[in-house]
């Protein structure tokens, strides 16, 4: 049973909301209290650990060895100033929509489903990205005699969808042991790559005499640097879904912004070591092709063979982690009435449902297309969109509600975000640049959910969803101010 509110200041923006019962909440449930500051750090690098895998040499086809490492430091950077912006965010408002509980509180309802929308499109796109990574390692193996990826992508999305069904618990535990193999794994490539490393490698690719400021370092010239950004992002995707675990997690005002952080610190040092070891070793030319470059660069041996198998870990605890993240998105948006309701049932265990299935069965349909290149800029598309709304989030939340509590605060406050933003939109122009009729799809898809929102959802919003709650106190406290 729900109340409709009488028409109010929502209704003179444009929205309408309701209140639930306690029966409807109560089948919309997450497991209190699960997670620690270290299980969030590992969920932090679980979610991004396969892009040190494959996926951002790419960007050498795109840059060269120098236009991707320019793009990589520049991106580095927006994403220390994006964590440490959500670190702030997110213990001021710790709830399970992350990014789209901050731009509610900020920019109203369409700014938070907006928001939500864009970090909803790039989690389901990222796994099926991951999936088709995932097909090469297994085949360049030979495991089962596997020569067709399908096989691979509809197992992973089973097993994995499964796992997340018996509840957060046991997927986080699961998560953090998968992804402290993926980090050896790192650490057994660079031993084994160390000595192999050739600096003549790193510019083999055939210079593009008609692109302006082309050279050796450069063959693509100055707009390769621009083009390679979608890339180097893959190095960090998917590390700003920590705070989705809010509602999950004990003590989240403080241990979120620590988990996010400590993430963040891990991933610059694997960003470094791979992009240079693997490109010095391996090749520029020859890498930037490559579905399993790490391996392809060892070339033949046991150390080949042991970063395959580990590699295979590291591209599954992503693909595990942003199916969780995923379902966290979903589920906040459907409890809060943006997205049919049904979505955000929790089973006996507390975990979403269709929340998990019906973006795994999207994924799983895309990731047949094998196009991993295609599909990451795509899941970049989403991510670059949702960086710039929270970042305004930010920004907006620091010059309207100087006050509010804020058990971590940005260092460099809104000049950091502001950096951040300003990268966030480059990089949604550059992933234009790489392919723009596959990031045009996105477009679509993401103007259709506001369609939906404008002629439907808008009117049937919940009041008493947490997230809803967040933005309707503050405007009570505006009110009374």
């Amino acid at each position: 049973m729900s109340i409709t509110n009488p028409p109010s200041e929502h209704s003179a923006r444009g929205v309408e909301e309701h209140v639930e019962s306690n029966e409807y909440l109560a089948k919309r449930q997450l497991k209190k209290g699960t997670a620690g500051w270290l299980l969030l750090a590992g969920l932090g690098v679980s979610y991004v650990v396969s892009g040190d895998y494959s996926g951002w040499n790419f960007g050498l086809a795109h840059g060269g060895f120098g236009g991707l490492a320019i793009a990589a430091v520049i991106i580095a950077g927006m994403y220390l100033a994006l964590v440490l912006g959500m670190a702030e965010l997110s213990s001021a408002l710790p709830a399970a929509g992350g990014g789209y509980t901050f731009a509610r509180r900020a920019l109203g309802p369409w700014g938070g489903f907006a928001t939500g929308t864009a970090i909803l499109i790039e989690y389901s796109i990222a796994p099926a990205a991951i999936a088709t990574f995932i097909g090469a390692y297994v085949e360049s193996l030979g495991l089962f005699g596997i020569h067709n990826g399908w096989w691979v992508y509809l197992a992973a999305y089973a097993l994995f969808i499964g796992i997340h069904l018996s509840g957060v618990g046991e997927a986080l535990k699961v998560m953090f042991v998968i992804t402290a193999i993926a980090l050896l794994g790192l650490l057994i490539f660079a031993v084994c790559a160390i000595g192999q490393f050739d600096v003549s490698n790193l510019t083999t690719i055939a210079v593009d005499v008609n692109a302006a400021g082309a050279s050796a370092i450069l063959p693509h010239g100055y707009l390769g640097i621009w083009a390679a950004i979608p890339f180097a992002i893959w190095f960090f995707l998917a590390i700003e879904g920590v705070p989705l675990a809010a509602e999950e997690t004990a003590n989240p005002e403080k241990n979120v912004p620590r988990g996010i952080i400590a993430a963040m610190t891990v991933l610059l040092v694997t960003c470094a070591v791979v992009l240079v070891l693997t490109t010095g070793v391996g090749g520029a030319q020859q890498m930037s092709a490559s579905g399993n470059p790490l391996v392809e660069a060892l070339g033949s041996g046991v150390g080949a063979k042991l970063v395959n198998y580990i590699g295979l870990a590291g591209l599954i605890a992503s693909f595990f982690s942003i199916i969780y993240a995923y379902s966290r998105q979903l589920f906040a948006l459907s409890r809060a009435g943006y997205l049919p309701t049904q979505l955000s049932v929790t089973n006996s265990r507390k975990a979403p449902t269709l929340a998990l299935i019906v973006p795994g069965v999207i994924g799983f349909l895309l990731s047949l297309t094998g196009k991993g290149d295609l599909l990451l800029n795509m899941a970049v598309f989403g991510a670059a969109v949702s960086y710039v709304l929270m970042m305004v989030s930010h920004i907006v939340l620091r010059r309207r509600e100087p006050n509010m509590p804020r058990p971590y605060r940005t260092p460099g406050g809104i000049v950091t975000t502001g950096f951040a933003l300003v990268i966030a939109v480059i990089a949604v122009i550059a992933t234009f640049l790489v392919d723009p009729f596959a990031v045009g799809l996105c477009l679509a898809v993401f103007a259709a959910f506001m369609l939906y929102f404008a002629v439907y959802s808008r009117h049937r919003l919940v009041a008493n969803s947490p997230d809803e709650e967040f933005a309707m106190l503050a405007e009570a406290e505006d009110e009374l101010k």
